[in-house]
């Protein structure tokens, strides 16, 4: 076993251990709203939004981007699980920005020595402003999202831990 995997069976002992009436949450999230964000490791939505366990549906993916299974998971979030307000978060020093799409199918091209790597669109963000615009317009003009779900678009700034608002609902 590696270090990595007793550590997290240790830690999931003990959790398990103080699990109490936790097990007991409603399957909707109490305070009906969904958070879509970057995967990063620096990004703790539960404390930089203040959440607690059965709050809030959380979703991440590299570059917090409004991707297929993103917007499908938005799309279950509201439809059967009640959710209706969203927010999407980009956050500073991304590293979605450090890469273009061609460059990255290009060096995976030269380590796989396959094409795959140009069928998929890896959701760069070339201007993080304009990435969370972007997100926020797809999901507003989505066809199987409900008109009625607020949507707003944050960047968190990992240097200082703010959100900073980029779209208004």
């Amino acid at each position: 076993m590696s270090d990595n995997l007793n550590s997290i069976l240790d830690a999931n002992s003990r959790y398990a251990g103080s699990f109490g009436e936790r097990g007991n949450l409603a399957m909707p999230p109490a305070r009906k709203f969904a958070i879509l964000t970057c995967m990063d490791a620096r990004l703790d939505p539960a404390k930089f939004a203040g959440l607690s366990e059965g709050d809030a549906h959380v979703i991440r993916n590299a570059g917090g981007r409004a991707s297929d299974d993103a917007i499908r998971s938005l799309i279950i979030s509201s439809q059967i699980l009640g959710t209706r307000e969203w927010f999407v978060i980009h956050h500073t020093d991304c590293g979605m920005e450090t890469f273009t799409n061609e460059k990255f199918s290009d060096d995976l091209k030269n380590t796989f020595k396959t094409n795959e790597g140009y069928f998929i669109n890896w959701l760069t963000i070339p201007d993080r402003v304009e990435g969370v615009r972007e997100d926020v317009n797809r999901l507003r003009n989505h066809p199987l999202v409900s008109k009625d779900i607020r949507i707003s678009g944050y960047i968190f700034d990992v240097k200082n831990g703010k959100l900073i608002e980029v779209v208004k609902d």
